[in-house]
């Protein structure tokens, strides 16, 4: 048996290592030789200009739509609920039954108090049908107060020529002096009487009033046209005046509450067209800003602004989160290429240029989108070739230009 020398041992370890790290590395050579061979063949892309083109100056913002007007209905008195003909989701028009309660005790109220009227009016000698003044005179407590009276004055004047005459004792005319103070004092009671009667009268008017006032108030009408949000009672229920029954939105116009962050808001006015967007909707609606905060709101740094949104058909709802673009400005220039040629990796966004057959990558900074482009805020001035759908394309590859349809 042979003897191995240490040396000798370390030296073929060392050859059994090197062998597969060199064949290894030959294999990598060759297999970037490959696929550098000047040989292949350039891929076919699609290109489109970055077209310039006019867009008009926007804020976009997001917001909540709101009711214009909300209100908690209930009605001005007390009573049972008899009639309820409305429930959530139900849309009415100004002037509609919206409750009803029992009219039975307000009815009572109405002819006791038309009786009362009617009683004053007869105090007062006034006819059925005619107004509610009288001269004071006219009444017939006064009338018969002045003829009392004048009979008084005669008999005074009869004494006094009498007594002047020698023909009547000094009692006899004391006498007819003290009834014709007595008869002036009564004829003074009477018309303070007719006075009296006279307000009594309105006091019974307005009684009557009060009485149908209470009738009509039993009925609960919607103040505007609207939909009802919520139904706070149901039929056969005591309410107390006040209490809520139904709550009423006002759904057109719509008011839109927009925050327009500080950096922006020197540039919104009011009478700004608003472009308006829900999501899960296709539509585009369309508004105007009707009132801007004089202030800016300094717990967030942003401008409160209003918008009126029209809503004839219904079709948007309040308290919907939206997307808002308000335009600020007429046209003005801008990049846009189509938005599949932008390819975002990592929060940082690029697109490819074509020049000299090769690839060439450019970041961008990317802006609004509108029919399937997008706007190119920075990296691209205009007319660039820029690969449509770059795919897995990088930068230098080799590539042989194909126009897109319709450019």
């Amino acid at each position: 048996m042979l003897a191995l020398r240490p040396h000798s041992v370390l030296a073929s370890i060392a050859v059994a290592i090197a062998v597969p790290f060199l064949a290894g590395c030959g294999g990598e050579t060759e297999s970037r030789a490959q696929e550098r061979k000047p040989g292949e063949e350039p891929r076919t892309v699609q290109v489109a200009p970055a077209e310039r083109t006019a867009l008009p100056d926007v804020v976009a913002v997001s917001g909540t739509l709101a009711a214009q007007d909300e209100v908690v209905l209930g009605t001005k008195v007390a009573g049972r609920l008899v009639a309820l003909p409305v429930d959530l989701g139900s849309v009415v028009r100004q002037g509609q039954v919206l409750a009803r309660l029992a009219p039975a005790d307000f009815d009572l109220r109405v002819r006791q108090a038309a009786a009362a009227l009617d009683q004053a009016r007869a105090r007062l000698g006034l006819r059925a049908g005619g107004g509610d003044t009288v001269d004071p005179e006219a009444t017939a407590v006064v009338k018969q107060a002045q003829a009392v009276l004048t009979e008084a004055t005669a008999r005074r004047e009869r004494a006094q020529a009498l007594f002047d005459e020698k023909l009547l004792p000094k009692a006899d005319l004391d006498a007819a002096n003290a009834a014709y103070e007595v008869a002036e004092g009564r004829y003074q009671e009477a018309r303070d009487e007719a006075l009296n009667r006279q307000g009594v009268l309105a006091q019974r008017r307005s009684e009557l009033d009060l009485a149908r006032q209470q009738l009509a108030d039993s009925v609960l009408v919607a103040p505007f046209s609207g939909a009802v949000s919520a139904r706070h009672a149901s039929a056969g229920q005591f309410v107390a005046a006040g209490e809520p029954v139904v709550t009423l939105v006002r759904t057109h116009p719509l008011r839109l509450q927009l925050s327009v962050p500080e950096r922006a808001a020197g540039r919104v006015r009011v009478g700004q067209p608003v472009r308006v967007v829900v999501e899960g909707d296709a539509r585009n609606y369309g508004g105007r800003v009707a009132r801007v905060s004089p202030a800016i709101d300094q717990s967030d740094r942003t401008l409160r602004v209003e918008a009126e949104v029209p809503n004839t058909d219904g079709a948007l709802r309040a308290g919907s989160f939206v997307g808002a673009e308000i335009v600020t400005a007429a046209d003005r220039p801008v990049v846009m290429v189509p938005a599949s040629a932008v390819v975002a990796f990592a929060g940082i966004e690029k697109v490819l240029t074509v020049e000299a057959g090769k690839t060439v990558e450019m970041r961008v900074r990317t802006g609004r989108r509108a029919g399937g482009r997008v706007e190119i805020v920075e990296g691209l001035v205009g007319g660039e070739l820029v690969v449509v759908q770059p795919g897995n394309l990088a930068g230098g590859q080799a590539v042989n230009v194909e126009r897109t349809p319709g450019r």
